[in-house]
C-alpha cells in the first residue's frame, strides 16, 4: 500500500463548515486516478476479501464505481452500481441513507435473494451509506460475503452482522492525513 500511503500524505485537505475534508483520487476522483494506484488498491481488496463463489460486486455511486470496475476486470465478477436516482425497474429497492454531511435516497437494482455479493466502497467515515446499503442487501436476502472499504476514517462501528474490512485506517487532524499502521 505504499503508493496509497504516499498519495494520502500528499493529498490536500480543505475545510467545509469546520469539517476537514481529504481531497484524494480515491475519494473524489481528483487529482488524477493513476492506474498504478488503482491496481494497488485492487490487489489489496483481492487480498482481504473472500471472492470465492461471489456472484456480484456491489458499489455505491459515485466513488465506489472505479473500485468495482477495476476489481471486476481483475476477478471477472460482474458488478452492480447502487444509484442515486430511481429507474423504476422491476425489483428496484429504495434505500434511505444519512451520512455526516448529507441525506438522500439510493436505489438498488439487479440484486436478488440468494445472490452472493461483496460490497466495495472508497471510504468509511460515518458509515451511513455502507450501513444503509448493506442492511438493504440483507433485507433483499443476499448473502453478504464481505464488505470492504479502501479507507476507514475514524472508528468503524456498525450494526451489521459482518466485519467491515479496510485497506488503511486514517484520520485527518490539523490539515494532515495520519495513517495508522
Amino acid at each position: 500500500m505504499e503508493r496509497l500511503k504516499r498519495s494520502l500524505r500528499e493529498a490536500p485537505v480543505v475545510t467545509f463548515d469546520g469539517y476537514e475534508y481529504l481531497v484524494h483520487p480515491i475519494t473524489d476522483g481528483i487529482p488524477l486516478v493513476e492506474p498504478s494506484l488503482l491496481e494497488e488498491i485492487t490487489n489489496g481488496i483481492s487480498a482481504v476479501a473472500d471472492l470465492d463463489g461471489v456472484d456480484k460486486l456491489v458499489a455505491p455511486e459515485a466513488m465506489g464505481i472505479h473500485h468495482a470496475t477495476a476489481l471486476a476486470l481483475e476477478t471477472r465478477i460482474p458488478f452492480v452500481v447502487v444509484r442515486k436516482r430511481s429507474y423504476g425497474l422491476p425489483g428496484e429497492v429504495a434505500v434511505h441513507q444519512r451520512t455526516g454531511y448529507s441525506e438522500s435516497e439510493l436505489f438498488i437494482n439487479n440484486v436478488s435473494a440468494g445472490d452472493r455479493v461483496v460490497f466495495v466502497d472508497d471510504m468509511f467515515s460515518t458509515g451511513g451509506t455502507l450501513e444503509a446499503v448493506c442492511s438493504a442487501l440483507l433485507d433483499i436476502g443476499v448473502e453478504l460475503v464481505d464488505v470492504v472499504v479502501v479507507l476507514c476514517r475514524g472508528p468503524m462501528e456498525t450494526d451489521l452482522p459482518i466485519e467491515v474490512k479496510s485497506l488503511l485506517e486514517i484520520e485527518v487532524v490539523d490539515g494532515e492525513v495520519k495513517i495508522y499502521e
